[in-house]
């Protein structure tokens, strides 16, 4: 195996100044006590080892205020201006400062503290490209005498608006990708502001990510070796892992899975600002082809049939997921033990690279290689999780996988639940497939997966939804309410209407002010109905349309007085007369002695249903809603008029 470390791996100057500064006080003053202000540097492995030389790391001023005094060393991303000061006043009570204050603030992060101070006195407008949550952004922000602006994104540069008149002045984050802080400039100066632009990333970070691409485009594998809150190392990792599929990002040796690293002909290796140079070097001599098969032997580790194993894909066909699980031989996922679904091509459900857990099914295929399954170790995670929601009364959710015979089949977690028809609905339901693909609620009602039986139950879910609704509903309606709801069955009598948790009868004399032949001609399941609530029994609602305000009797006293000429539609036939519909609610008695001056036998000798005739009011008794019509009077009245 060929390895390759970066020249610019490990340290930078400001970084190692920063480190030596404080090694060296620690050395000089072991009792007085030393304190950083945040971290001196983004390396967990190097703070904790300052830690131990009996280094404190503060993490606010109000920590800082509670000291009784010692060495303040200001962490190599610099801090605010306004946090400088304050460490600056401390004093002591005989009003001598407090501490002694040594600026460890990297020299290129001081200079973007002036280039901001100067330039928002100057009245620019400050844009700081970077990680607007990095302590070093915060500090650089920390120098400006106006609000600063940040953008690390494409789609934040394109948001930038400036102000008319107002004029922009552009630095960025030390350790910032180089190419991108070009593009989003760019961006910028399309705008056509007046513009200021200072290329504040350090020299050394430029060389160090241009090195990293070069490296990475070399190598079968690389790593980058840094703490995992190091900005820079990140951006490392990233530039790297565009040229090198195969990157990997460790803080120490032990992070290092020398299985994955097995199969690789050339290994390139680089280190963020903030790591050092020790660590850099313990990586590369484990690497070294004596040191890398002994480490790689130690690291193996032995399985057994049963065991739960993880593993990162290194190969996938149609039918097959080849997984490195850190032994000695490879594990073979088959399509079969991966899915219930048949014929499905697995390369469209993962791809190399990803992680995975899995279960030994044997330890030697026959072939040399370990036959894993997936499929029965997510059956067991399921099992679990159903015997959880079974002994917590869980309400799961999951998609209706198949109908069959007598009810559904449901799958959570590779698990198969089935919901007979009788507990699908709390009424019958005639057909299940309208429930193929559709995600429902349940609750597991019996588990016993010894003798495959996992019930699952939608009844007591509804039930208790609509007792719910129903107590809800019954709560805030009264007699009088005007209710909007929906037809759910139209019969001869009446159309039962779903109000929202209670069901609400509309009789048939209570649809109109006129008479309704047959419910089935005016509504059907499906409609909203807007009624009012005529009368409450319990549980039992009775509802009307024939609102008080439509009421055609209403002024009925003056449109149909006696005398009125009238015109109306013959509305049923009985022996001794016709009724005739003035308007819908509102019928009036054409006796039969009244249709003509002859003599007729009975109405349908002379009238049919639904013609239209004209008549005089003879009589009107409001009391008794009782109107009595007579044509021979309309006829009588008409003959003076004809003789004239």
């Amino acid at each position: 195996m060929k390895v390759t470390v970066a020249k610019t791996a490990g340290y930078c100057f400001g970084v190692e100044r920063a480190v030596d500064i404080v090694f060296r006080e620690t050395e000089l003053h072991p009792e007085s006590g030393v304190y950083t202000f945040g971290p001196i540097i983004h390396n967990e492995e190097v703070v904790e080892s300052l830690c131990r030389r009996g280094v404190r790391v503060l993490g606010s001023l109000k920590e800082a205020g509670e000291l009784s005094g010692g060495t303040m060393i200001i962490r190599s991303c610099g801090i605010p201006e306004s946090a400088q000061h304050f460490l600056e006043s401390q004093q002591d009570e005989h009003g001598r400062p407090k501490f002694k204050i040594i600026d460890a603030t990297c020299p290129f992060v001081k200079k973007i503290h002036r280039i901001v101070r100067e330039k928002s006195a100057e009245g620019y407008q400050i844009l700081v490209i970077g990680d607007r949550t990095h302590p070093e952004v915060e500090g650089i922000a920390g120098w400006s005498e106006t609000p600063v602006w940040t953008a690390e994104s494409e789609e934040e540069a394109e948001g930038i608006v400036l102000p008319e008149g107002k004029k922009l002045c552009i630095v960025a984050q030390t350790t910032f990708n180089y190419k991108k802080f070009e593009d989003l400039v760019e961006i910028i100066e399309k705008k056509r502001y007046d513009i200021l632009v200072v290329n504040t990333i350090c020299n050394a970070t430029q060389e160090r990510q241009a090195e990293a691409a070069r490296l990475a485009g070399q190598s079968d594998a690389m790593i980058v070796i840094g703490g995992k809150q190091s900005s820079n190392t990140g951006k490392l990792f990233e530039i790297s892992k565009k040229e090198c599929e195969n990157t990997y990002y460790i803080q120490t040796l032990g992070d290092l899975d020398f299985g994955k690293m097995k199969s690789f002909r050339s290994v390139g290796i680089t280190a963020g600002a903030s790591t050092p140079y020790n660590i850099i070097k313990e990586v590369q001599t484990s690497m070294s082809e004596e040191n890398f098969e002994q480490l790689l032997e130690e690291s193996l580790k032995t399985i057994h049939n049963g065991e739960v194993v993880e593993g990162v894909i290194i190969g996938v066909k149609e039918d097959e997921i080849v997984l490195n699980i850190g032994y000695k031989a490879d594990g073979i996922i088959t399509r079969s033990e991966y899915t219930n679904t048949p014929n499905v091509d697995l390369r469209t459900l993962v791809k190399e690279g990803e992680t995975m857990t899995a279960k030994v099914l044997k330890v030697n295929d026959g072939e040399g290689q370990v036959l894993l399954t997936y499929k029965k170790l997510i059956a067991e995670k399921g099992n679990k999780r159903l015997e959880e929601a079974f002994n917590n009364k869980e309400v799961l959710r999951a998609k209706v996988a198949a109908v069959l015979g007598g009810g559904l089949s449901v799958v959570v977690e590779e698990s198969r639940v089935f919901i007979p028809a009788s507990l699908v609905s709390d009424t019958y339901e005639r057909d299940l497939e309208k429930y193929k693909d559709q995600e429902i609620e349940f609750v597991i009602s019996e588990f016993n997966p010894k003798r495959r039986r996992i019930i699952g139950d939608r009844k007591q879910l509804i039930i208790a939804k609509k007792k719910e609704m129903a107590e809800a509903l019954f709560a805030r309606i009264n007699i009088g309410d005007v209710v909007e709801g929906t037809v759910k069955n139209v019969t001869e009598f009446g159309v039962f209407i779903d109000l929202g948790g209670a069901d609400g009868l509309l009789h048939i004399s209570e649809m109109s002010w006129g008479r309704v032949e047959n419910p089935k001609k005016v509504f059907k399941p499906g409609d909203v109905v807007k009624a009012f609530i005529k009368d409450i029994q319990g549980e039992k609602i009775a509802l009307s349309m024939k609102f008080p305000d439509q009421n055609p009797w209403k002024d009925a006293e003056t449109k149909f007085a006696k005398g009125n000429e009238v015109t109306g539609r013959v509305a049923r036939m009985t022996d001794f007369g016709a009724f005739v519909e003035l308007e819908p609610g509102v019928d009036a008695l054409l006796h039969v002695s009244q249709i003509a001056r002859e003599h007729v036998e009975k109405p349908s000798d002379v009238l049919k249903i639904g013609q239209q005739i004209t008549a005089k009011i003879v009589d009107f008794n409001g009391e008794d809603r009782k109107i009595s019509l007579s044509i021979k009077a309309l006829l009588a009245s008409e003959e003076p008029a004809a003789e004239e």
